[in-house]
């Protein structure tokens, strides 16, 4: 004689609490002018998908926000591969000016906005930007030397309390 057990209910889970908002933290650690633009691009991006966006600037990519230097980030193609030309060339006089001059032209040929009218559009658009403390004491820059836009200087730990669930990119 065989018995049957009675099987359980499926669990069928229940969504009407869970927060259906998106976060993405975007940690920006270069400041070369090549190296600024694809956070500002991700950031930009998911902003326009509705995602809550923040960009925490640490190491050189204060450069991005600080105002003596966001208005004019270089590009070098010494060490920098992806140019596709001979390294040596690299170190010659002019080289970083001529590199930075025709990626300035590429970039305004597609009518993407310079580092300040983006970093404007992104706060603009409900974007978040915070300064690494560490990074602000190493340098001694304070508030007054950032963005205007810029939140706040706060620590790592800050920022990662900041962004709690947040998908997460290096840069």
């Amino acid at each position: 004689m065989t018995t049957t057990t009675p099987q359980a209910a499926p669990l069928v889970p229940s969504f009407e609490d869970v927060q259906t908002g998106r976060k993405l933290a975007i940690i920006c650690s270069k400041g070369s002018l090549d190296m600024a633009y694809p956070g500002l691009i991700m950031a930009n991006a998911a902003l326009g998908e509705g995602v809550e966006t923040h960009l925490f600037f640490t190491f050189w990519g204060f450069d991005m926000i600080n105002k003596k230097t966001m208005g004019d980030l270089k590009m070098t193609m010494l060490g920098n591969t992806a140019t596709h030309l001979p390294q040596g060339l690299g170190g010659l006089p002019g080289m970083t000016a001529m590199a930075t001059s025709r990626l300035r032209k590429s970039i305004a040929a597609l009518d993407v906005p310079e580092v300040p009218d983006f970093l404007e559009q992104i706060v603009a658009s409900g974007g978040h930007l915070w300064a690494c403390r560490m990074s602000a004491d190493m340098n001694h820059l304070s508030e007054e030397d950032l963005y205007d836009d810029v939140e706040g200087i706060i620590s790592a730990s800050d920022f990662i309390e900041k962004t709690e669930g947040a998908q997460l990119l290096f840069i």
